[in-house]
């Protein structure tokens, strides 16, 4: 076995045993990477302890790296436009040097055996429920990356929704965000088209206070961006009720 190779099966071991079904990947991964790994091209570390207060950016990375390359493979393809479009959407979120960084690990993870259950429930342990949200957010946006969204995308995107226990309200609502239906204004306010005008504002009001950017401005100012996208989302809906509804 050469040193690569028995490289990734260690890495795969100590990964599982220190960092759970996230470590055993990157551990294949890594080892995978061997020669990147040793010249300290990859700083995260993926036996460290997950179990804090408070979701780490890395973390936050990692975790939409590997869920990405899930809902990615849903179809049994994937296509390069969507590789092109993840690396524009990585560029975007976090600049150009760690993107290129983040792609290459995508590339690799891809290669590998995502059980969806044990990695979702890892994940769901030590993410503050705002950045689960946003974690959401996020792969919607990757489902239509190839310009649609297919089924069996959307599919796996619930299952993790019910993984990672996100409430069903809130899986729909950010659903509405991307999957366009015609009640999808009120899906994003969580309230049904028969609220009183009074419901609608109270619920415009507590989502507005759910997803306001500075709950996940711990993860870094790109995440916190992508936010206040969202936030927007929730403004657009909100308004197109009220010019329906003739709400001041």
């Amino acid at each position: 076995m050469s040193k690569k190779s028995y490289g990734k099966w260690i890495g795969g071991g100590l990964g599982w045993a220190f960092g759970g079904p996230i470590g055993g990947i990157l551990g294949f991964v890594f080892g995978s990477m061997y020669d990147g790994l040793q010249k300290g091209e990859y700083a995260y570390d993926p036996y460290a302890t997950t179990q804090t207060q408070q979701t780490r950016e890395g973390d936050f990375s990692v975790s939409l790296l590997i869920l990405s390359a899930a809902v990615m493979k849903a179809d049994a393809r994937v296509m390069r436009s969507e590789l092109d479009y993840v690396k524009k959407f990585f560029v975007q979120q976090f600049g150009a040097d760690r993107a290129n960084r983040n792609i290459q690990l995508l590339k690799e993870i891809l290669k590998q055996d995502i059980n969806l259950i044990e990695v979702s429930r890892q994940i769901k342990h030590y993410m503050d429920y705002a950045a689960k949200l946003q974690l959401l957010h996020f792969l919607f946006g990757i489902s239509k990356a190839d310009g649609q969204i297919h089924e069996r995308e959307i599919e796996i995107i619930e299952q993790i929704s019910r993984y990672l226990e996100i409430d069903r309200g809130d899986y729909l609502s950010i659903k509405a965000m991307t999957v366009k239906e015609v009640d999808s204004a009120y899906q994003i306010l969580e309230v049904p088209q028969t609220a009183t005008d009074d419901e609608v504002k109270k619920a415009y009001y507590k989502m507005a206070t759910k997803y306001h950017p500075d709950k996940v401005a711990h993860l870094g100012d790109e995440i916190k961006k992508a936010a206040e996208e969202k936030l927007q989302k929730l403004n657009v809906a909100y308004d197109e009720i009220k010019k329906q509804r003739g709400i001041k």
